[in-house]
């Protein structure tokens, strides 16, 4: 065999490979937003991969995903979904509540959708129905809002002489705090509670709001689901123990950062199935045959130490109830 000849089929072979691996379909890619900054949400992220790889999907391995997060700014939640849908993701994961649920809604009506909302998506006009959602969208409901009267019962429980509420809600997210406030006040005034709202939309503001609280001197705080609260848990659950006032909250991140008590959806368990269920659309499923998923599993955590900081005696019924006691 001539020189040029053996070069040559070395040449080819070489090639092969690389050939091979250009005729290998791309790997899918998921949009990712959030209106949290990823730090603050670091163990649901991991949820949210364990979902996937139940699915068979690993990261790196055989899926591509791209983040966008609002690290709190909702205004920014509609460029951040378009960006996603221009680029041409073949499936959107959003796990910001309502606001980012939403945006991503209203930026595209083919790109598969799943989101995770506290309240009933059939209201907010995500989907059709829970059984069949009929469009581009499905996900996960974790019933912050719907379990607003259970949570201000507990408080009742803990701090049983309390008769002035104060209601800190988020009024750039809409939906939510009309909901929110609703099911608050029908409680409220079933249990004979006065009621004190007030707003807060950056951490300015609930350093500010936490000013007016203090001069209204209520008995105790309930803190409305909201995924600037939940970046700002740790400011909150620290504004809380400085005023020495009883809060409740509506996930357990709360009270493992300080937080009095908390009562809510398992959420790391909803962006486990949020992956689960993203995982299931790559492998072909369509959205509107896939029902939305209503959170079963719910948590009442109690902080006994910081119970112990403002002089509250938690009855047993509560200790015994908890899920979890943070000592």
């Amino acid at each position: 065999m001539r020189r040029r000849e053996f070069i040559t089929l070395l040449g080819g072979a070489a090639a092969w490979p690389l050939a091979a691996r250009a005729q290998q379909p791309a790997m899918p890619v998921i949009g990712f937003l959030d209106t949290h900054a990823p730090e603050a949400t670091a163990e649901r992220l991991r949820a949210f991969h364990r979902g996937l790889k139940e699915s068979g999907y690993v990261e790196g391995e055989n899926v591509v995903i791209v983040y966008r997060w609002a690290e709190g700014q909702n205004d920014q939640l509609p460029e951040l979904a378009a960006e996603l849908v221009r680029r041409q993701v073949a499936v959107i994961a959003t796990t910001g509540g309502t606001p980012s649920a939403l945006a991503v809604k209203a930026a595209t009506s083919t790109i598969p959708i799943v989101f995770a909302v506290p309240e009933d998506p059939v209201r907010l006009g995500l989907v059709a129905s829970l059984a069949r959602p009929g469009g581009n969208a499905t996900g996960i409901n974790f019933f912050n809002v719907e379990l607003a009267a259970k949570r201000l019962e507990l408080l009742r429980e803990l701090v049983p002489a309390a008769v002035h509420v104060a209601v800190l809600v988020n009024p750039t997210n809409a939906a939510n705090t009309e909901a929110t406030l609703k099911e608050v006040q029908l409680a409220a005034r079933a249990m004979g509670l006065q009621m004190q709202v007030v707003r807060a939309s950056t951490s300015r503001e609930i350093d500010a709001a936490f000013g007016t609280i203090v001069r209204e001197r209520p008995d105790a705080l309930f803190v409305g689901g909201d995924a600037l609260f939940n970046s700002r848990r740790l400011q909150l659950t620290l504004l809380a123990a400085r005023h020495g006032l009883p809060a409740t909250y509506p996930s357990r991140d709360y009270a493992v950062s300080g937080g009095l008590m908390s009562y809510g959806t398992d959420v790391t368990d909803a962006f486990r199935q949020v992956g689960a269920y993203t995982g299931r659309i790559l492998k072909g499923a369509k959205p509107a045959d896939l029902p939305v998923v209503q959170a079963s599993k719910f948590e009442l955590v109690i902080n006994h130490q910081m119970a112990r900081i403002l002089g509250i005696a938690v009855p047993q019924t509560l200790l015994t109830a908890a899920d979890e006691v943070i000592e």
